[in-house]
């Protein structure tokens, strides 16, 4: 239900709500910016919203959220939901990353301390003052490129807290050394380990996407870009680990996808009719 105020003169229908803050991260140092975004019937619901966190929050404009999120409060399909954007900052190479460790060349320095807001401040904030699911299965924690790669951490490795992950060309070449040519096995890409030394979540679900021109690169020279590489084997990883695909894992490759805003953005509705689809 929308809100609609009418008169004689003029009339308005509110489609949605949105709301810009900022909350003080003790373990981040600084003040984190973050919007808001709810369906037209926030303040009337007697029932908590699964929630929607999104990194790099301040390409909530350049990708064309608003409109997506419009579209998708309508739809009789899609479980209504909130969306919280959070913004970076000139840090946003040193905070995003895997928390547990930076990588070879000191990159993702305070993945870490970005981790701890997340869990330990953020949610905690959101839970209080907004009408938010208690349910860690309501939650839905998603990124693009290094942003996608610190959802995906955070939340794999904090499964009592989320449900779904969703990753944009995601910066899974993340690694603790150089790469070494002809290495076939290529464990120095972080995130394989991270999946393998975590315990099954049964009920976790991942989607991720890449664009056939995200990059050039080509390193084991096979013939596939390195992100599709890279975001494949990490489907291998979670097959290995006992996440079925197709199942729980879903994978978007677009042709001429790039690694850019207005890709991520094309491939955002699909996403969220995953990740809420009612049912």
């Amino acid at each position: 239900m929308s809100f609609h105020f009418l008169s004689k003169q003029m009339q308005f229908h509110i489609d949605f709500i949105s709301a810009r803050g900022a909350i003080f991260s003790k373990n981040l140092s600084r003040w984190v910016k973050f919007r808001f975004v709810a369906p037209a019937n926030y303040w009337k619901s007697e029932t908590a919203f699964p929630v929607l966190l999104m990194n790099d929050g301040q390409d909530f404009g350049p990708m064309g959220i608003e409109q997506t999120l419009t579209k998708a409060f309508a739809k009789k399909t899609i479980r209504p939901f909130v969306y919280l954007g959070i913004e970076c900052n000139e840090d946003r190479m040193q905070e995003y990353g895997i928390a547990s460790s930076a990588d070879f060349k000191g990159r993702g320095s305070k993945a870490g301390h970005n981790s701890k807001f997340i869990l330990e401040e953020f949610i905690p904030f959101l839970k209080k003052e907004f009408k938010v699911s208690e349910k860690g299965e309501d939650w839905v924690y998603c990124g693009m490129s290094l942003g996608g790669l610190s959802a995906f951490d955070i939340a794999y490795n904090n499964p009592d807290k989320f449900g779904k992950i969703g990753v944009f060309s995601g910066s899974f070449w993340w690694r603790k050394k150089a790469y070494v040519k002809k290495d076939i096995a290529d464990r120095s890409r972080m995130i394989l380990d991270i999946i393998k030394n975590r315990t099954f979540a049964p009920h976790l679900k991942f989607w991720l996407q890449t664009g056939t021109e995200d990059e050039k690169a080509d390193r084991n020279a096979n013939g596939v870009i390195d992100a599709i590489d890279d975001t494949k084997d990490v489907i291998k990883e979670l097959r290995l680990k006992g996440y079925s695909y197709p199942g729980a894992v879903s994978y978007l490759e677009i042709k001429g996808g790039k690694h850019d805003l207005p890709t991520w953005g094309k491939a955002f509705p699909e996403f969220i009719a995953w990740a809420f689809v009612k049912p």
